[in-house]
């Protein structure tokens, strides 16, 4: 999809940009497919803030994607491709051949009317879905599994795409968009193609009304404060703080290590994502 530029015609219409959905082929969902979202403020089970600038934004219902894709060796037909508010690709609903429908992240170059499967050893074309063991070495996939029949957990937003690297032993390594490699048990499931809406990062938000309609309320700036309501709040004239960035409650916001089981974790990293320090 291409981005839609409008007039300005006002101060939020000058900055702001939009995707043109000139893939979306229908704007009513499928009903059997829909849940009710319920919305919680950022807040938990005793009425607490636990996430702060959480709250309002338009209403949505959640769309049930298929992440499993485990109806094996039956053909599904595109019915039609999808805006979905909960996520940054687009899905396609498909119309299996035993009268089921279902929903999956739409990659780039699928068309209504095309048909998918999932199986063993199908071909690889985009949207396709095979075991990692029988996709050839530098096929673009997205939508990977982590555990065999747990469903896809990593490379699913707008535009993303991992690549097979190469094969060894009961591990396949696996290019991510991180630019990490890392290795994951030939049995967990892919999908073939990119994951599509490769424009997405590419619009721009254009003034701050919008984010209030995607729930994100008003973010003030700890130093702006008074000094009882943040550790960096109070002083004379305008402050830097004078301690490091932190919560109001005091807890350190950076440098904190927040990866959990690294044991386990870390044997399965052949090498590590590309960062500022360490580009190569």
């Amino acid at each position: 999809m291409g981005i839609k530029y409008y007039k300005p015609t006002s101060n939020g219409r000058r900055f702001g940009t939009v995707s043109d959905f000139s893939e979306i082929t229908t704007t009513t969902p499928e009903k059997s497919l829909l849940m009710p979202l319920r919305k919680t403020g950022g807040r938990n089970n005793e009425g607490k803030i636990t996430a702060r600038h959480r709250g309002g934004g338009s209403r949505r219902k959640y769309r049930i994607i298929d992440f499993k894709r485990n109806k094996y060796n039956i053909p599904a037909k595109v019915a039609s491709i999808e805006y979905d508010p909960n996520r940054t690709a687009n899905i396609a609903l498909l119309h299996y051949v035993d009268g089921e429908k279902r929903y999956m992240l739409a990659p780039v170059g699928l068309t209504v009317g095309q048909h998918v499967v999932s199986g063993e050893k199908v071909e690889h074309q985009n949207g396709n879905c095979m075991p990692l063991r029988n996709i050839q070495l530098g096929i673009d996939i997205h939508n990977v599994e982590l555990r065999p029949g747990e469903g896809g957990k990593i490379v699913k937003s707008a535009g993303s795409v991992a690549r097979v690297l190469a094969k060894e032993g009961n591990y396949v390594q696996i290019v991510l968009p991180s630019g990490e490699v890392r290795k994951i048990f030939h049995e967990c499931k892919a999908t073939i193609g990119r994951v599509g809406n490769t424009d997405h990062m590419g619009n721009k938000i254009g003034k701050a009304g919008r984010k209030r309609w995607m729930g994100r309320r008003p973010h003030v700036r700890g130093t702006a404060m008074n000094p009882v309501a943040h550790p960096l709040g109070g002083g004379e004239g305008r402050s830097h703080g004078g301690r490091h960035p932190c919560s109001p409650t005091g807890l350190l916001a950076k440098g904190g290590k927040t990866r959990k089981r690294k044991a386990v974790s870390n044997k399965y990293i052949v090498r590590r994502r590309k960062t500022k320090r360490n580009k190569g």
